[in-house]
């Protein structure tokens, strides 16, 4: 099977949730592990950070994955959604995964893809560990799709799991509260696996310490201490946390990893030469000033806006996207 037809097949024959909304979301692991099994448990044959959160895991992610591989490691990077080429959510050192290995992934398992039906990210799960594990990475820096309790990703065993901060998004699968969507994110919590917590917020502290107590793994909070500025490409003022939370998680990854203060500088300052990561405060034209951001839920609405307050213009015009769940008079958007 040919590349296109194999991605015309996951993204229009089975369950996507860029498409379907909700109604493509399985709340359940049983896919996912069928899917393991037909790959031979690909994801236990290579190290793995898991990262979830509300805001701020794909700038988190990337920033981890550049760190590694200044480090000289062969780094694999999981991250979703895609803004236009599919294997975007897959890459090696910063290279997309191959056409062809999405072809022959999808036409090795075709039978089983069609019985199974699951779901697009399941699909995309289970193909980002096989080429991982066929590729020999070293680590992989596998980024949650939604939640965390049942996401497809939630099969691995990390070195570190990291939740960079709690807000509303998709109250319609996660909960219509900080709280119940805390809970969720809690989900990939591992037994005596240290977990950092991105961002101290008074509804989810309580909670993460509770599931980090009850799993007897370590705690961290990155905004307990005060890390170092460095260059970074990544321009927008809510880079800030994401930065830390970073720093926050190579400082526990380095007693089980040599990582030097040249990888982490490096990292950090060429993160989108490194992975191509695109849409977060993203300059896409000089004259006239473009810009382009991926802030998608309020919390991202409000960095977004605080962001444009410090930009100097005559006139603003902004252009904006979402999904029809979402309504508009939820966000106040004047940069006034």
């Amino acid at each position: 099977m040919q590349y296109k037809e194999a991605v015309e097949f996951i993204m229009t024959k089975l369950p996507y949730f860029q498409r379907q909304g909700s109604v493509a979301y399985k709340a359940s692991l049983e896919n996912i592990i069928e899917l393991d099994a037909i790959t031979n448990h690909a994801h236990k044959k290579f190290k793995t950070i898991h990262v979830a959160g509300t805001n701020g895991k794909g700038s988190v992610s990337h920033l981890l994955a550049s760190i590694l591989q200044e480090q000289g490691f062969k780094t694999g990077l999981f991250t979703s959604p895609h803004l236009i080429n599919f294997r975007e959510r897959i890459k090696i050192n910063g290279e997309m995964i191959s056409e062809t290995f999405v072809g022959n992934f999808v036409t090795q398992h075709f039978e089983k893809l069609q019985e199974l039906q699951p779901s697009f990210f399941e699909i995309s799960v289970a193909l980002a560990f096989d080429y991982f594990a066929s590729e020999k990475v070293d680590i992989a820096v596998i980024e949650v799709g939604l939640g965390g309790r049942l996401d497809a990703t939630n099969i691995i065993n990390p070195l570190v799991s990291v939740i960079t901060n709690i807000s509303l998004d998709h109250t319609d699968i996660l909960g219509n509260s900080i709280e119940l969507i805390a809970i969720e994110k809690a989900g990939i919590i591992k037994p005596k696996i240290p977990v950092v917590i991105g961002e101290k917020q008074k509804e989810t502290t309580p909670l993460f310490i509770e599931k980090a107590r009850e799993l007897d793994s370590d705690i961290f909070f990155a905004d307990d201490v005060k890390f170092p500025e460095y260059e970074c490409e990544l321009k927008g003022r809510y880079q800030k946390k994401n930065k830390a939370t970073v720093l926050q998680t190579i400082a526990i990854i380095q007693k089980q990893l040599p990582i030097n203060q040249a990888a982490i500088e490096a990292g950090i300052a060429k993160v989108i030469t490194n992975t191509g990561l695109m849409g977060r405060w993203q300059t896409i034209s000089v004259k006239p000033r473009i810009l382009g951001d991926t802030g998608h839920n309020y919390a991202g609405i409000q960095e977004v806006t605080k962001h444009l307050k410090t930009e100097s213009y005559k006139k603003l015009h902004i252009i904006w996207g979402m999904v029809k769940r979402e309504r508009l008079s939820t966000y106040n958007i004047s940069a006034s």
